[in-house]
Formats: C-alpha cells, sequence, structure tokens
C-alpha cells in the first residue's frame, strides 16, 4: 500500500501513484508492507533507494543510522501497539530536506492521527515537520501504554501481597485449596512473564526512538528551523524520561517476580513440612509396634489377658502424643 501525503492532505493512494509521477508538492510517501512493484514505483518516483525489511531489521547502530548525501536512512523495531499482542516489527524512514518516505510492516495509529491531521489541514506539511509529528505520535502512545502496564503492576502487586498461601480465605483449609493456590500461583507467574516480555519489546522501541533523534537533529543541523531544533530536543528529553520509568517499570516486574517466586517456596516448604511431621509421627508407633513384634519366649504381656489392648493403646499413645505436641507448636 503507497499513500502520498502533501501540504493538503492525501495526493495519491494505492496504484493511482503508478499512472503519474510524483507531484511537486508531494512531501510524504508511505510504504505499509509495500510489494517489490510498489517498492519499485516509490524508487522511480522518488530517486531515493528503499531499504528492504532485511535491511531495517538490522540490530548495528551503523546500519539502522546512516547518511547518504542529504538522505538519512533510519530504522528502529516498533511494537504493533495492540493490547493482546505487542509485536516487533522493523519501521524505516528516508528522510531528505524535500521529502519523507516511510516504510512499515504493521498499521500503525501514530501514522493514521498524523495522515487525518494533514486532511484536516492542521498538520504539518514539509517533510521534517511529518517526521516530528510521527515521532510526537509515536512517543505518546508508547508513554500511553507504558502507563497502562504502571497500572496492571499495580493490580499484581496487590494480588501477590494480599495471596494466602496457607488457607482458602477464611483462615481455614479445605481439601481443593492447594489445587486453586498452585493454580493461582502459575497464573501470576504468567501475568508476570507476559508484562516482562512486553516491556522488553517497549524499551527495544524506545531506544530506537531514543538513538534517532539526536543523531537527526546533530547530522541535519544545518537545514533545520530554531523550531525543529526545539521539538528536537524536547521529543529527546521525553524519551529519556520513557526510559527511566521503563527502567522502573522492569525493576518493580523482576521484584514481583522474586515475591511470586517465594510465595511459591513457601507454598513448598509448607508441603514438605507436613510430610515431615508425618512421618515423625509415625515412627514412636512403628518403634512399639516393632518392640511387640519380637520373637522372644519370655516376654511379659505374652501371658497377659489384656495385653493384645495394652499393646494397641501404647501404639495410638505413642502416635498421640507428637501429633498433640506439633498441633501446639502451630506446625500443622
Amino acid at each position: 500500500m503507497i499513500t502520498l501525503h502533501g501540504s493538503e492532505g492525501v495526493v495519491a493512494e494505492g496504484q493511482a501513484c503508478a499512472a503519474q509521477p510524483l507531484p511537486a508538492h508531494g512531501t510524504w510517501l508511505d510504504l505499509n508492507d509495500p510489494s517489490e512493484a510498489e517498492t519499485a514505483l516509490a524508487e522511480a518516483a522518488t530517486g531515493l533507494k528503499v531499504p528492504p525489511r532485511a535491511a531495517l531489521s538490522e540490530v548495528q547502530n551503523s546500519r539502522r543510522l546512516n547518511r547518504r548525501r542529504d538522505a538519512f536512512y533510519l530504522s528502529t523495531p516498533m511494537v504493533s501497539f495492540r493490547d493482546d499482542d505487542l509485536t516487533l516489527r522493523p519501521l524505516g524512514f528516508v528522510l531528505t530536506p524535500e521529502r519523507l518516505l516511510t516504510v512499515r510492516f504493521q498499521p500503525l495509529a501514530a501514522f493514521d492521527t498524523v495522515k487525518a491531521r494533514q486532511a484536516e489541514r492542521d498538520g504539518p506539511a514539509s517533510s521534517v515537520e511529518t517526521f516530528l509529528a510521527l515521532h510526537e505520535e509515536l512517543i505518546d502512545r508508547l508513554a500511553d501504554t507504558l502507563e497502562t502496564m504502571s497500572d496492571e503492576l499495580d493490580s499484581l502487586s496487590t494480588r501477590i501481597f494480599t495471596f494466602d498461601t496457607s488457607a482458602n480465605g477464611n483462615g481455614r483449609r479445605d481439601g481443593a485449596a492447594p489445587k486453586r493456590r498452585d493454580l493461582a500461583l502459575r497464573r501470576l507467574l504468567r501475568a508476570i512473564g507476559r508484562r516482562g516480555k512486553a516491556l522488553a519489546k517497549l524499551r527495544a522501541s524506545l531506544l530506537g526512538l531514543g538513538r534517532i533523534l539526536p543523531y537527526v537533529a546533530g547530522e541535519a543541523e544545518g537545514w533545520l528551523k530554531p523550531e525543529e531544533k526545539a521539538r528536537f530536543e524536547s521529543l529527546r528529553l521525553d524519551v529519556a524520561s520513557l526510559d527511566e520509568f521503563e527502567t522502573r517499570l522492569s525493576e518493580t516486574v523482576q521484584f514481583l517476580l522474586d515475591a511470586t517466586l517465594g510465595l511459591i517456596n513457601m507454598e513448598q516448604n509448607n508441603t514438605f513440612r507436613v510430610l515431615t511431621v508425618v512421618s515423625v509421627i509415625g515412627i514412636p508407633p512403628t518403634l512399639m509396634a516393632s518392640v511387640y513384634g519380637m520373637n522372644f519366649k519370655h516376654m511379659p504381656e505374652l501371658d497377659w489377658t489384656f495385653g493384645y489392648p495394652f499393646g494397641l493403646a501404647v501404639i495410638g499413645l505413642s502416635a498421640l502424643i507428637p501429633a498433640v505436641y506439633f498441633k501446639l507448636k502451630g506446625w500443622f
């Protein structure tokens, strides 16, 4: 999909660009998941090299930020901003004093917003102004996503630190409580893992934008207006503040992960404690039964009428005494 924008909004869209050369007043050419034919068309219309997806996916800084004469070739990974899946896909910019060429492989609401503003004649017209407007919208959406993530982590924190590892919510155990606690802990772990994965992707996008802005501001200083330089600096500071905020959220994710693992350890310790108490309680009865199971000829209780009930009573008492002791100690 090719969309050409000028100072008065959409100049040409889709295959309409193929019928005629690029109009002189067209400043922004947006390629959304372009085909080979559309890429060739954009290159013929602008005289600029359209970077392929493989080149935009390069991780080296020298490949993501480079200059060819008056054209800047820039790329960054960008999240999809979908609640269900923050997929990372490459986003490319080719910036010249006259034109801006963008290459993307997913729908981005920031682009739609800037296009709507241009259609209403309330948005930027020049290539640099369009470039700045796109970055402002992308940064705003990254900020909104991080704020939503912060609220979700606060909710998870409440769930973790009000989690009852020993009872069913009424202070008493029941047969199904261990299964419910195990399921709840698994859900907490998965939720924390999803947030951690999403934060890593958001950080990749922030780092990419944080490298692009100062690079362009420094390299293109000769043809930037004073107000554009101020906007570049403002965006750079916004990215820096979001980067700090994301770092704090990442630390929160790690803290919540440690807390959840601590709850799991407590649950495992409770299980081992019960098994230990049961095994200790079973030792004295086993000892007494072993004593009365010895095959000696002269054992006083063998000829005693109440020897059998007495043996059973001793075995039961030997189990009851440690059970009462552990109960008083609160071990179970």
